[in-house]
C-alpha cells in the first residue's frame, strides 16, 4: 500500500477531520505502512496530504482550524461540522493577536518562496558588520541577498570580476523585508530604504507580509519612477505575489566591495557565487550543494510551514481577515 492509498483508507474509515500527525498515527495503528526505511514518516505523511491539495485531487480537502490544517474526504463534507472548526480557529486567532511575530521570522518564508523560483538566498546580519552601531550605515545593508544563475554552463573564466561582464551568467538581487506596509508614510520610508540598500544589485525588492491595497496606485508610481519591485509575502510562501517587478540595472562594484569589507555574510555570499561560476562541469554539482547548504534554510513540506507559522504566531490569510 502506498502512502496516498493509506491516507485515503484512513480518511475513508474515519468520518472526521484530522491533522497530518493524526493521519500518520492512524496509519501506524492499522499497520498500513512499513516505515522502517523512512527517515521522517510524519513529514512524508504531511507532504503527501499537501500533494492532494496542490494537485487539486477532488477526493481530499482540508480546512484551517485551531489545530492547523485538518484533512477529510470530500464526500463526507456535508456530514461534518466544519463551521465549528473554523469558529474555534477564529476565536484562537483573536486571543493570540497580542503575541506578534518578528521581522526576521519572515526570512525563512521568503527563502522558501525564492527557492521555488530557483533563487539562492542568504540573510545579511547587520549586527555582524564593522561599525554596525553607526546610524549612517543604517541604509547600506540589504536584509537578504539573492542570486539566480542564468547559465551555469558558461564558466570559462576564473574570477567573479571576470565573469561579471557576462550578462547571461547571473542576477544579484536585494531584498528589504518588512512586517507590514499600512500607510503612505511607511511605504515611502521602506521604499527609499530599499532604493539605498539595493544600489549595488541588478534588482531590488521591498518584501512585506501585510500590504494595504489602498496604496497600490502609489506603489505603481514609485515602481515606475525608481524601479524597486514589491513582493507580497504569504504564510503559505509559494502563494506569494510579485505585485510590481523590479527593473534591471548594472551592478555597482564599488558598493559591492564596500559591503564585502564591512560584512562577512555578504563577503562569503560573493565568494560562494564566484566558486559556483568558476566550477568546471566535473565539480558543478558539488559546488551547488555546498552553496545550497551555505544559504538560508527553507521549508521542505507544507507541514513544516504550518508548524513554524504557529510557533512564530505568523497569521495566515484567514487570521488577517478577522
Amino acid at each position: 500500500m502506498t502512502v496516498k492509498e493509506a491516507i485515503i483508507k484512513v480518511l475513508e474509515d474515519n468520518k472526521s477531520t484530522f491533522t497530518y500527525l493524526e493521519v500518520h498515527d492512524l496509519i501506524n495503528e492499522n499497520n498500513y505502512i512499513d516505515w522502517s526505511n523512512a527517515k521522517t514518516p510524519t513529514d512524508t505523511t504531511g507532504a503527501q496530504l499537501g500533494d492532494f491539495i496542490r494537485k487539486n485531487d477532488s477526493r481530499v480537502k482540508r480546512i484551517n482550524g485551531k489545530r492547523g490544517f485538518e484533512y477529510y474526504l470530500s464526500k463526507y463534507e456535508n456530514e461534518l461540522n466544519l463551521s465549528e472548526i473554523v469558529e474555534k480557529a477564529v476565536d484562537s486567532g483573536k486571543k493570540d493577536k497580542s503575541i506578534s511575530y518578528q521581522e526576521r521570522d519572515l526570512h525563512k518564508l521568503l527563502s522558501s518562496y525564492l527557492k521555488s523560483q530557483e533563487i539562492f538566498s542568504k540573510t545579511i546580519f547587520h549586527e555582524k558588520s564593522a561599525n554596525s552601531k553607526d546610524s549612517h550605515q543604517k541604509w547600506i545593508h540589504p536584509d537578504m541577498i539573492g542570486i539566480s544563475f542564468l547559465n551555469l554552463q558558461n564558466k570559462s573564466s576564473n574570477a567573479l570580476m571576470k565573469v561579471i561582464n557576462k550578462s547571461d551568467a547571473f542576477n544579484l538581487i536585494s531584498y528589504e523585508i518588512k512586517r507590514e506596509i499600512k500607510t503612505d508614510h511607511e511605504l515611502k520610508k521602506y521604499f527609499f530604504q530599499a532604493v539605498s540598500n539595493s544600489s549595488w544589485s541588478n534588482y531590488g525588492y521591498v518584501v512585506a507580509f501585510d500590504i494595504s491595497k489602498n496604496l497600490m496606485d502609489e506603489m505603481e508610481r514609485l515602481n515606475q519612477s525608481f524601479g524597486i519591485g514589491i513582493i507580497e509575502l504569504k504564510a503559505k510562501p509559494y502563494e506569494s505575489n510579485i505585485l510590481f517587478q523590479s527593473k534591471y540595472k548594472e551592478l555597482d562594484f564599488k558598493t559591492i566591495d564596500k559591503l564585502c569589507e564591512i560584512n562577512t555574510d555578504f563577503e562569503k555570499f560573493i565568494l560562494q557565487t564566484e566558486t559556483m561560476l568558476i566550477a568546471t562541469d566535473r565539480y558543478i554539482k558539488a559546488s551547488r550543494k555546498e552553496f545550497d547548504e551555505f544559504c538560508d534554510d527553507y521549508f521542505k513540506t507544507d507541514s513544516e510551514i504550518e508548524i513554524y507559522c504557529k510557533e512564530k504566531n505568523i497569521p495566515d490569510e484567514q487570521d488577517r481577515e478577522v
